[in-house]
């Protein structure tokens, strides 16, 4: 997929700003698959679901179990239709349909992929991520504006391999933030 001015947070992360404290939103890391003038999509890459286990999910979709699988992580993607599932995941996987933002990551959303994980023949990495977050046409913009969001490089080692509680701190360590210095309160001169 190639990049055009109007998608420039596309392949991005937003990180919230410390000041964010209401849930699901605090403390969140989330990868920008798709901004343009008509909005902005993504995923939270850092919060699992703890009361929702991918044997769950599996238990509606057309996958036979014959055989073991081992357990799968869950990641609450978004507020938004939780009940739809995306899998963030490395470039070495390239079955079915999916769009590659760039910097080494891509997202499907095929049954496909999903039985191919959970058998062990899947992308090398990846979230399962359930749900998404939107935003209207320029909101992104006004809230990252308000100081809501931080804009942070998104890489394989930030989603994939760094550890889920460690993600929001090392994301903005990534811009030079200090949260010590991060005034709870924002303002204009």
């Amino acid at each position: 997929m190639e990049k055009n001015n109007t998608e420039y947070l596309v392949g991005k992360c937003l990180v919230s700003a410390p000041s964010m404290t209401e849930e699901p939103f605090a403390k969140s890391v989330i990868y920008i698959c798709s901004h343009t003038k008509d909005g902005a999509m993504g995923f939270m890459i850092n919060k699992k679901i703890k009361e929702f286990s991918f044997a769950d999910l599996a238990i509606h979709l057309p996958i036979d179990f014959s055989k073991p699988v081992s357990p799968i992580d869950l990641y609450q993607g978004g507020p938004l239709d939780r009940v739809r599932g995306f899998v963030i995941h490395s470039t070495d996987y390239r079955k079915g349909e999916f769009i590659e933002p760039g910097g080494g990551i891509a997202i499907s959303s095929s049954v496909d992929v999903l039985t191919d994980i959970a058998f062990g023949n899947g992308p090398k990495e990846n979230i399962i991520a359930l749900g998404y977050a939107n935003w209207a046409p320029l909101q992104l913009e006004q809230e990252i504006v308000n100081d809501r969001w931080l804009v942070a490089p998104a890489s394989p080692e930030l989603i994939f391999r760094t550890k889920d509680e460690d993600k929001w701190q090392t994301a903005l360590d990534t811009i030079g933030v200090d949260i010590a210095r991060f005034s709870n309160t924002c303002g204009r001169a």
